[in-house]
């Protein structure tokens, strides 16, 4: 896993080497083993690599083709590259490494575009075909790996994070407040924006065009793959289902373990983490585990739920691994704050410092860990969220319902109260959730169809989200996640799989639906109800007591600790950064908010963390009245 890095001039005048270095530079951090930078002309490429596979100068970067043609700049993994490496041999290829790159670099010459639908892995990557004078950006299915674009001033930038676009310009950007607006009201970015105006995430599942024949060249991307979610056209037997899952999810663990460095994984105590560790430590000795607690001193019973570690110590002593551990303090906050948004930048789901944690005990001991994220997406892991929609047979109804239950911070009314100061349009983000329904047919709804749907949403946004943090955090230490979940042909047995083998209440709820087609039953869904089959197939790996366990994400007691231990650092911040939050939203409301979280009267504390945030990153990155150069 690595960084990678690209500057365009439009107008064919030489790009300055200086520069595309400045960009490589500043994400230092996500390969500390070396730097790569190539320059022809007008075009500029840039690596930063971390070595896992083929720790030799063979498989530095940018690579070239043997021919010189072919330059690739690409971060990730590709886990069936031995398979393609065989089948290129077929036709003639011959290999001076032993690593993926230059399996995908021959696979492009090979199969052109089309090679993309071939990979299983995770990647974001950059091709430049020398005689074509065309550009190729391209992401993994699932956006496993992130990767941004800006198209301004006759320049056209690319890279693993925003902070190698704004090393290539004179100064900050302004602020897309339409992004940030997106934010607050998903807790999530679920378009092509960013917090900065001009720069976008490159859709996953696509890649692009840039022809720099044209006069006007201009990025065109297209889409290569997409969900499907949807109930299978063919008499389902659960036994065989189950057998095959387990094949498949062995499968999957085994293929992600290839590397020339040590693997480990995260262990929260759950059923998908230990799974993964109960595979893979079969397939290597002394496998490392890492897990993160926190200090529950004055906390809720119900944050008292939010540490693993208990569980994760029995996981790694059922599983024999060798354990590793780390408490998360309420001052721990206020001392990764401002180095969480650096590497972050744009925050995305969840409060995200107990990741940055995680990822830093665990590159303390390795370069590579794996991960359970994906798990709960594929297989109607929270069935909170499916049940009150599934009765909803109008579409309108069920769109309505379903949006302002992602509305994860305020409700809709009080979101434009709070971004009142702003001159832009608030119903935005209405319009952005709705076309990730254009293809729903306005007819009605069976609960098949809508679980299915809320499926495919959850894993275009939410799981995205996830996984932006994840690349993120984990890249600021240096660190490569895996997520055996992602594996190709287990996302397309999970597209396929019955939505009545993952939730097990869903036959009971459909036939009492029946019964009264015209209300919705209230079904008050346990936490272990979703992932059923998952949890069946998994039984043989963990512990009874992780089997059977709820569904708990991984959240730190953060109710209680901005009302008690980090009262002052949570009361001084917002104070400090006052004046910059009063750019964008009504500080009054901001205090009203805070007040009533403190007084008990209510439970703000995502809203709490993402003021924290913004404010942190206003400091860091604004300069509004700059504009990009």
């Amino acid at each position: 896993m690595c960084g990678i890095t690209g500057l365009v001039n439009l107008q064919g005048y030489d790009i300055s080497p200086s520069l595309l270095k400045a960009m490589t530079r500043s994400i230092e951090h996500r390969g500390p083993d070396g730097e790569g930078n190539w320059v022809n002309k007008n075009v500029g490429l840039g690596h930063r690599r971390l070595s896992i596979l083929d720790l030799s100068d063979n498989a530095k970067q940018p690579m070239a083709s043997s021919d010189g043609n072919l330059i690739l700049s690409y971060n990730g993994e590709i886990y069936n590259f031995q398979e393609l490496r065989a089948e290129l041999q077929q036709f003639g290829y011959k290999f001076s490494s032993s690593s993926d790159t230059e399996v995908l670099l021959y696979a492009f010459h090979k199969w052109g575009v089309s090679s993309f639908l071939k990979l299983n892995g995770m990647f974001a990557l950059c091709i430049y075909d020398k005689s074509a004078n065309k550009l190729f950006l391209a992401r993994d299915r699932y956006g496993i790996k992130p990767l941004y674009y800006s198209h301004e001033d006759n320049l056209f930038r690319f890279a693993s994070e925003h902070k190698a676009i704004l090393a290539s310009q004179s100064c900050k950007p302004q602020l897309d407040l339409d992004g940030i607006y997106e934010y607050f009201t998903f807790q999530n970015i679920i378009s092509d924006k960013t917090f900065f105006q001009g720069i976008h995430m490159f859709p996953s599942g696509s890649y692009g065009e840039l022809n720099l024949n044209s006069k006007k060249p201009m990025l065109k991307i297209h889409p290569y793959w997409d969900y499907q979610f949807k109930e299978p056209t063919h008499p389902i037997d659960a036994n065989e289902h189950e057998l095959e899952l387990k094949r498949l999810f062995e499968q999957a663990v085994k293929r992600q373990m290839v590397s020339d460095v040590e693997i480990g994984s995260y262990l929260s105590g759950g059923i998908d983490s230990g799974s993964i560790t109960a595979i893979a430590s079969r397939e290597s000795s002394n496998f490392k585990t890492f897990t993160c607690g926190f200090d529950l001193t004055n906390v809720s019973n119900l944050e008292k739920k939010f540490d693993e570690t208990k569980r994760a110590k029995l996981a790694s002593s059922f599983l024999g691994t060798n354990h590793f551990e780390t408490q998360i303090y309420p001052s721990d906050i206020e001392k990764c704050l401002s180095q969480l948004v650096y590497h972050l930048e744009e925050p995305r789901v969840g409060q995200s410092y107990p990741n940055f944690y995680a990822a830093y005990l665990s590159s303390s001991h390795l370069k590579v860990v794996m991960s359970g994220t994906g798990g709960d997406e594929l297989f109607a892991g929270y069935p909170w969220r499916y049940y009150p929609v599934l009765g909803l047979a109008n579409k309108k109804d069920f769109l309505d319902s379903h949006f302002l239950s992602w509305n994860r911070l305020l409700k809709p009314l009080e979101l434009k109260k709070l971004f009142a100061p702003l001159n832009i349009d608030l119903d935005r983000p209405r319009t952005v959730y709705n076309e990730y329904f254009g293809n729903l047919e306005d007819t009605r709804l069976t609960p098949e169809i809508i679980a299915n749907e809320c499926l495919a949403f959850e894993a275009k946004t939410f799981l995205q989200g996830l996984f932006v943090v994840e690349d993120k955090i984990s890249m600021a230490h240096g660190l490569e996640t895996r997520v055996p979940f992602m594996d190709n042909d287990l996302v397309n047995f999970a597209m396929e799989c019955p939505i009545h083998l993952k939730l097990g209440e869903f036959s009971s709820f459909k036939a009492k639906l029946g019964q009264s087609i015209s209300q919705v039953y209230p079904v008050n869904a346990e936490h272990t109800d979703g992932k059923m089959i998952l949890r069946k197939m998994l039984a043989e790996y963990v512990p009874e007591e992780i089997q059977n366990a709820r569904k708990q994400g991984f959240s730190s007691p953060d109710a209680t600790w901005f009302r008690d231990q980090s009262s002052d650092f949570v009361l001084n911040h917002i104070h400090d950064n006052k004046k910059l939050l009063h750019s964008i939203m009504d500080t009054g409301m901001i205090d009203e908010i805070i007040a009533d979280h403190m007084s008990g009267k209510n439970n703000s504390r995502l809203l709490i963390w993402s003021f924290l945030y913004m404010g942190e990153f206003l400091k860091q990155f604004s300069q509004p009245e700059c504009s990009s150069s």
